[in-house]
């Protein structure tokens, strides 16, 4: 009996002893990283589930109706009427029943409308339609990050004519800014289309698909695209839970690459609304703030602040405009 046990003992020593085969320990780690896997995706659909349920809580929101006192429709009027320092105005846009805080950008000429600021990467863009629908982040501070809102942007576009600015720096202080005619956003039933004209600027034409279209099936290499077609000039929004490019499985993999809500067409061509980077370098795919026409596809910018303005703004009596661009007296 002893003998028995002896036996039994070294033969399970020496199999402990034993080293695992280099096989087995291959399946044991594939194993661990498909539960880290599963884990992500888990933690990924929970932070999904919050946005939907925060979300949805916007639609409830009460809004206080205007009497008939007559305000301000957008920052050109603002301007219009004398008010030449940049900051927050109360305004009511074209076809609101209501009224709201914006910021007013009184340089380049004045009487801009602030519809989007990125500063630091502090707020999240990868947002639920209804969210980029009412507006999301931080108005009031002034390095505040936001989205202003779609359905603003459509009131604020929806009668006479506007101009798109665009403002842009880099991590290494450089600025550029990029300049559209005819700027216009639909209603939600046409899924917040964009509508772009001529471009100016020195930071290049990264929309220049929404005026000038490739031909029939172009694609750029190891990007993903949807299928642009003559006259495609009419690019709708879209967000992780409401693709809407007319292919929405190209669709769906532009906004699950790019974490952003955005007018997809060329995916990160001009993406303004992606994942920020702490740094130009840091992204390991191009899903950052891009602007590609100025920095290419890999470069994450740093700022960037997105106005509106009447075309047909015409300055205050008596004001002139610095070498600045701002107005004096």
């Amino acid at each position: 009996m002893l003998r028995t046990t002896v036996a039994f003992l070294l033969h399970a020593a020496a199999s402990l002893a034993a080293p695992v085969p280099c096989e087995e320990k291959v399946i044991n780690l594939e194993a661990e990283i498909q539960g880290l896997k599963t884990l992500i995706n888990d933690q990924h659909g929970y932070i999904q589930a919050l946005h939907n349920s925060q979300a949805g809580q916007l639609e409830r929101i009460p809004s206080s109706h205007l009497g008939p006192e007559n305000l301000f429709k957008d920052c050109s009027e603002v301007f219009a009427n004398g008010n030449m320092a940049s900051g927050l105005y109360v305004i009511r846009p074209h076809g609101s029943p209501t009224s709201l805080s914006v910021y007013c950008d009184m340089n380049n000429g004045g009487g801009w409308t602030v519809f989007q600021r990125r500063r630091d990467g502090e707020e999240s863009f990868d947002r639920a339609w209804v969210e980029y629908k009412h507006g999301f982040g931080d108005l009031y501070s002034p390095d505040g990050e936001f989205w202003l809102g779609n359905k603003v942007l459509h009131n604020l576009t929806s009668t006479g004519n506007h101009d798109l600015r665009i403002d842009m720096e880099d991590f290494e202080g450089n600025q550029r800014y990029a300049e559209y005619k005819n700027f216009k956003v639909d209603d939600e039933k046409d899924q917040y289309q964009l509508h772009v004209g001529e471009y100016t600027g020195d930071a290049g034409d990264a929309l220049a698909y929404l005026h000038s279209p490739p031909p029939v099936g172009k694609k750029r290499t190891g990007q993903f695209l949807a299928e642009e077609l003559p006259g495609s000039n009419r690019i709708k929004f879209s967000t992780y839970d409401q693709p809407n490019d007319g292919n929405r499985e190209n669709s769906s993999r532009c906004i699950r690459h790019s974490r952003s809500g955005w007018w997809f067409s060329r995916c990160d061509s001009g993406n303004l609304n992606g994942h920020y980077y702490r740094g130009p370098y840091q992204a390991m795919a191009d899903d950052g703030v891009v602007w590609y026409t100025w920095h290419g596809w890999w470069y994450s910018i740093k700022s960037v602040v997105m106005m509106v303005r009447a075309a047909d703004l015409e300055p205050p009596p008596q004001v002139i405009e610095d070498h600045h661009g701002r107005f004096q007296d």
